[in-house]
C-alpha cells in the first residue's frame, strides 16, 4: 500500500492525473483538488478512494477547524505551517518536512503563522468512496 501511495502522490505531482480545480474557502485556505482516485484497499471495511489537494495559505492566515474521514498524509512544499490535532499542543512543520493526521481527529489549528511568504501543502487523504467532504467542517459549539 504504502508504495501505490508514494506512486499515486508522484504522478500527480509530476502532473500525469486527472481533474483539477480550486476552492477558495471563507477562511484562509484555498484549496485545490489535483486527484481523487478509486483505490483497491478498504477503509473501515468500505470501498476506499485517495483525494489528494494543494493547500495554499496566506502569510498570517488560518483555515477553520475540521475533521478528516480519513487519514491524512501531508508535505509541506514551501514556507512555515502551524498544526494543532485534537488536544495536543500545536507544532510548526517547515518546507521539506511531513506530518501524519489521524482519521477523525480535530484539526483545530491550521495556520500560516509567517508575516511574509505563503504555505503550500501537498495533503493525500484517504477516505470512503462515498464520502462528500473531505474537509468536515467542525460544528461551532
Amino acid at each position: 500500500m504504502k508504495r501505490s501511495l508514494c506512486m499515486l502522490a508522484v504522478g500527480v505531482v509530476c502532473g500525469a492525473s486527472g481533474m483539477a480545480f480550486s476552492q477558495h474557502h471563507e477562511d484562509g485556505e484555498s484549496v485545490k483538488v489535483l486527484s481523487t482516485r478509486p483505490i483497491q484497499e478498504k477503509l473501515d471495511g468500505k470501498e476506499a478512494a485517495a483525494t489528494i489537494v494543494e493547500v495554499t495559505i496566506n502569510p498570517g492566515e488560518a483555515g477553520l477547524s475540521h475533521r478528516h474521514p480519513g487519514p491524512g498524509f501531508v508535505y509541506v512544499l514551501e514556507g512555515k505551517y502551524e498544526l494543532g490535532i485534537d488536544d495536543q499542543p500545536t507544532k510548526i512543520f517547515k518546507a521539506g518536512e511531513t506530518f501524519y493526521e489521524p482519521t477523525g481527529c480535530l484539526h483545530r489549528v491550521s495556520k500560516n503563522p509567517s508575516t511574509s511568504g505563503k504555505t503550500r501543502l501537498i495533503a493525500v487523504v484517504l477516505h470512503p468512496r462515498d464520502a462528500k467532504e473531505i474537509a468536515i467542517p467542525e460544528r461551532s459549539k
